[in-house]
């Protein structure tokens, strides 16, 4: 597992660096937010772990200049900040889970693991990504396209396209979609994966593609007939 770790207290960065290492994970460290907007747009990790604290560029701005960008990557956020309103305000700008400090390492590595997996579910995609309809997947970004306008997408959606596309005629069960798009999280209600199917399928409108719900089965995406 490749993981951007941004921290900028040089002691903590260092310490999570090793302990992840010894884990066997490979582990790239930056210190302030134009760095690690820059090392996550080249490297394609596949789990970014970001402090909020930074210099240069916040983390929450890292965050959303990441997703205006394209870049799908799963992202826990590790912050001091453990405020409900600091979390929501995190998950709202795109992150996919919230970890607050001073945290247990075995739970951090089960966090990450459960975020890649999360990735590796519904990857490799074709070397030059899916294609269905109109709709274009860029490998590389992960990303999707209609034609040549990016598809906005949060993190969520993005997960339930991938998920769905990579088996395109293939229902794939409510149960399997909920494990990928809210991967490991306990205090979420089961339906939430019905507000993501039905905010994805509004967008999917005029994309060549439809989302069908199947009773009993999950969801199924096809080419429009």
């Amino acid at each position: 597992m490749n993981i951007l770790l941004v921290e900028d207290d040089p002691t903590m960065r260092s310490t999570l660096e090793r302990a992840l290492a010894r884990r066997g994970m490979q582990v790239r460290g930056c210190g302030d937010g134009l760095a690690a907007l820059a090392a996550w747009s080249e490297g394609g990790p596949d789990v970014v772990v970001l402090d909020l604290t930074l210099p240069g560029l916040d983390g929450l701005q890292v965050l959303e200049a990441a997703r205006q960008r394209g870049l799908t990557t799963p992202v826990l956020v590790l912050t001091a900040r453990g405020t409900v309103g600091d979390r929501v305000i995190g998950l709202n700008s795109g992150a996919d889970d919230y970890l607050p400090k001073p945290f247990d390492l075995d739970e951090l590595d089960a966090r990450l693991h459960a975020l890649a997996r999360r990735r590796g579910d519904t990857a490799p995609a074709p070397a030059g990504g899916w294609r269905l309809g109109d709709l274009r997947h860029e490998r590389d970004s992960g990303a999707f396209y209609v034609h040549d306008e990016v598809l906005e997408l949060t993190p969520r959606e993005t997960a339930l396209l991938q998920a769905l596309m990579a088996r395109p005629g293939h229902a794939v069960s409510k149960e399997r979609l909920f494990e990928l798009v809210f991967p490991g999280a306990a205090d979420v209600q089961y339906e939430a994966i019905e507000v993501v199917v039905y905010r994805l399928r509004r967008k999917l409108a005029h994309t060549g593609t439809v989302l069908m719900t199947l009773r009993g089965l999950g969801y199924l995406l096809k080419a429009a007939a």
